[in-house]
């Protein structure tokens, strides 16, 4: 059974007092005219006598945030989803039964007020309430107005306290959708078509990642939570869309830091009689059109960094390996040569590991972190990128990933369209699993056979919306742009 505090029971009996007044302590619809926001922008450059000769009628509503009652008059802070204001309340204004209701209000408390703006004695836009109403009673109180919440998994285990105690925390809430919808601007403008694929898949791929499984009762089948929209993407371009996008929920059952949420959010794109390079020229178009329309501006801030969201550098993944640490992998021949070189560099080297995986991890561990400015790592192993063509040198694939400030912000393909080199790479795949990689890909079948009636030649792109998201909105880590985290469990 729930328990209260003396403070919860304090409010708990306030209750009662309403409702002996004939108020609804849960209170009724208002009909609300006017936001916080929008008073301050129009009103607040007028003087006091200029405001009082316009007479401005108000009708607001909002919960209570800050308070203080002397006698026959009080000042209380209303806070709605736009900003904040003060309401000055008076007896002789507003009548005795509704300032006795007034008096029972509490912090936290939401309110509507009718009245008209004035500036007080320290010039503060106020409004001067002529009627006063009760809408909705808070049992427990807010967290300390001066403090908010110190505690950061807190914030994000409660994140409408947050949301009323921190503007960084609503800015962050409201610009998320901006940022989506600017996306969906972006692709609906280019001619691409969005659509849903399911949720629950009954083969694993599409990427390289652990999946979670659930079970279908009726089917009595084991479906994986999708870790990529790929697949179901592409044989829609197999069926005539020739220009193709989805935005959605991605699951993998894998680590959870800064950069990585277990539940995240993609855009996924693709496009018929494209390739690789068509899909670098799309993602810095994209990522630049929207960080200027939600900033204005091509450069960011981010963390102590100043970012420029604009002409990409490219170079191949090789290349830059030998830029940071001077190893040139285009000499290494074989696999013991591979070896080697990660002994000496303390690479760990699992017993499925090819030239290509080594490759990968030395990439991973001394270059990524050293990326800052926008850059577009191409030429990727082939051993590594199942889904896409290989390159003119058969060892490399047509493949890029993008990087900014040491994270990886999309990947990209020339999209393999050879339904038999499929088959044998998903083949490899089942492989690399019997020796221990548990984030490869299983044999479709299914989607081998809609390769077979022909996919044309296509450019396809993943980009991470809420990597995205920390970026624009500078935040640095990746539960803080989501609504709702996934947490540990509270002691």
């Amino acid at each position: 059974m729930r328990k209260y505090s003396e403070q919860q029971n304090f409010r708990i009996a306030k209750i009662a007092q309403l409702q002996k007044l004939g108020v609804l302590p849960f209170g009724e619809a208002f009909s609300k005219v006017d936001d916080c926001a929008s008073l301050k922008k129009n009103w607040d450059s007028l003087d006091s006598a200029s405001l009082e000769a316009k007479n401005v009628a108000v009708k607001l509503a909002g919960r209570i945030v800050l308070q203080r009652i002397q006698g026959k008059a009080g000042f209380i802070t209303i806070q709605d989803g736009y900003g904040r204001i003060q309401v000055y309340v008076r007896l002789d204004n507003v009548g005795p039964e509704s300032y006795e209701i007034f008096k029972l209000g509490d912090l936290g408390d939401f309110v509507g007020v009718e009245g008209v703006l004035f500036r007080t004695h320290t010039n503060e836009l106020t409004i001067k309430a002529y009627k006063y109403t009760h809408l909705s009673k808070a049992i427990t109180p807010l967290p300390d107005k001066f403090h908010g919440l110190q505690d950061v998994e807190e914030t994000r285990r409660k994140r409408y306290l947050g949301m009323i105690t921190s503007e960084e925390v609503k800015t962050v809430a409201y610009t998320r959708p901006k940022i989506i919808r600017s996306i969906q601007n972006y692709f609906d403008t280019k001619g691409f078509i969005e659509v849903e694929t399911p949720v629950l898949q009954p083969i694993l791929g599409g990427a390289s990642a652990k999946p979670f499984i659930t079970h279908h009762n009726v089917l009595d089948m084991d479906f994986y939570l999708r870790i990529a929209t790929e697949l179901p993407l592409k044989k829609l371009v197999v069926g005539g869309m020739e220009k193709v996008y989805e935005i959605g929920r991605l699951f993998r059952n894998e680590g959870m830091d800064a950069k990585h949420n277990p539940e995240f959010t993609t855009v996924e794109a693709y496009m018929a009689y494209a390739d690789v390079h068509t899909m670098m020229d799309l993602v810095e178009d994209c990522l630049s059109t929207v960080v200027k329309n939600i900033t204005g501006s091509y450069d960011l801030k981010f963390g102590d960094l100043d970012l420029h969201i604009h002409d990409f550098k490219r170079i191949s993944m090789v290349e830059a390996i030998k830029e940071v640490i001077q190893v040139d992998f285009n000499t290494v021949k074989t696999l013991t040569a591979a070896k080697k070189l990660a002994t000496k560099h303390h690479i760990e080297v699992p017993a499925h590991f090819k030239i290509g995986h080594i490759i990968e991890a030395f990439f991973d561990q001394f270059v990524e972190p050293t990326i800052i400015q926008p850059t577009i790592i191409y030429h990727h192993p082939i051993e590594i990128s199942p889904l896409a063509k290989k390159a003119a040198d058969p060892r490399w694939a047509e493949r890029f990933e993008l990087f900014i400030a040491g994270a990886e912000y999309a990947n990209a393909f020339s999209e393999l369209n050879d339904p038999l080199d499929q088959l044998e790479r998903f083949e490899a795949q089942v492989k690399e699993k019997a020796l221990g990689n548990e984030e490869t890909c299983e044999v479709d079948l299914d989607y081998i056979e809609a390769l077979e009636y022909g996919l044309p030649p296509t450019g396809g792109i993943g980009i991470g919306i809420d990597r995205l998201i920390m970026l624009i909105t500078n935040t640095p880590n990746i539960r803080d742009v989501i609504l709702f985290p996934h947490l540990r469990k509270n002691k």
